[in-house]
């Protein structure tokens, strides 16, 4: 492995970073370039070059959470990701590119590089746009200025986010909260992994729909929406976003599961019924066709590398204590 891992990496580089350059421009939403750069703008996201791709994957580091399945005589994998990283993150460490090579399929919550994903989830967040855009489904007008001044904070134009759901808006900005801390979806693990698998010529698949991720964004009453998009709001304003962003991402980076774990016990939010169900559908409701979906295809021969957002490993209804239940041996991997 050892003698083969540079030549594979100097094969592997170009294709990588030109994967990663398509997968930003189809994730993110589109900022003219320098439009509202100012010394309080976060910076913007640069996409690695070829030669930077090479020296990450050769210097990279384990970070994350891992477990090895094995059921049938085979062997997959579970990994927890995180959707908003550091671009020195993004690069898988050794262990972790180890059962990369070792599985044929890379399955993520969604390939964000298949065309028909992208036109789906396209159609999706229209639909869900157009139905939030009738008037009594409007966001009240100091709740609508307060989200057009976190736009504005983030140096988006003013119209960047008008064609999303005010769930959606309110999504995207979070995601976008740690750019000022080196944290950017455009660095996401999964976005890596993706574009890692198809340069390496893996069967990538999605375990869900575009159409389900962005239903679960939509709130199922008016009242609902107000409340989360006002908690939400919240948040930004006091400033609690950035530390907490920080801490969940250094969490992951650092492998400590059980800080990842009580997530909901020190983020400061999740406070009411609403949030509560909000968590529920966003997680638990997932895991069991997650891990049904991850179970077929190791039934059918595959060795899978499962790639999935971290919040989603925790606790009883975690994907590792759902793979256990139907039969897997499960060994977590430092």
């Amino acid at each position: 492995m050892k003698m083969l891992l540079p030549r594979r990496i100097g094969r592997m580089a170009c294709a990588l970073a030109a994967l990663l350059v398509a997968t930003a421009a189809a994730t993110l939403p589109a900022t003219p370039a320098q439009a509202q750069a100012t010394p309080a703008c976060p910076p913007a996201a640069q996409m690695p070059t070829t030669e930077q791709v090479q020296a990450g994957m050769r210097d990279a580091r384990d970070h994350g959470f891992l477990w090895r399945l094995r059921r049938d005589g085979r062997v997959s994998f579970l990994y927890g990701t995180v959707h908003v990283a550091r671009v020195e993150w993004m690069y898988p460490g050794p262990r972790v590119l180890r059962a990369l090579n070792a599985s044929d399929t890379v399955a993520l919550e969604l390939d964000m590089l298949d065309p028909d994903i992208q036109r789906r989830l396209g159609s999706a967040v229209a639909a869900n746009a157009a139905a939030g855009a009738t008037p009594h489904r409007a966001l009240p007008d100091d709740m609508q200025q307060r989200l057009q001044r976190q736009i504005e904070a983030e140096c988006l134009p003013a119209q960047a986010l008008a064609a999303l759901s005010p769930e959606m808006q309110i999504a995207t900005l979070t995601s976008l909260a740690g750019r000022r801390d080196g944290l950017d979806p455009s660095y996401g693990i999964d976005l890596f992994l993706a574009g890692w698998a198809h340069a390496a010529g893996k069967t990538v698949v999605s375990l869900e729909t575009p159409e389900l991720q962005i239903a679960l964004l939509k709130a199922d009453t008016e009242a609902e929406r107000n409340e989360f998009v006002q908690g939400a709001l919240t948040q930004m304003e006091s400033g609690q976003s950035r530390p907490m962003l920080r801490r969940m991402t250094q969490a992951w980076a650092d492998g400590d599961l059980a800080d990842f774990a009580s997530y909901g016990d020190w983020c400061d939010c999740i406070k009411t019924d609403t949030d509560r169900a909000a968590m529920a559908r966003l997680l638990d409701d997932r895991n069991p066709a997650l891990a049904d979906a991850v179970t077929a295809r190791h039934a059918n021969g595959q060795r899978v590398f499962a790639a999935v957002g971290s919040l989603h490993m925790a606790g009883p209804m975690g994907l590792p204590a759902l793979m256990a239940q139907r039969g897997f041996q499960v060994e977590r991997l430092p």
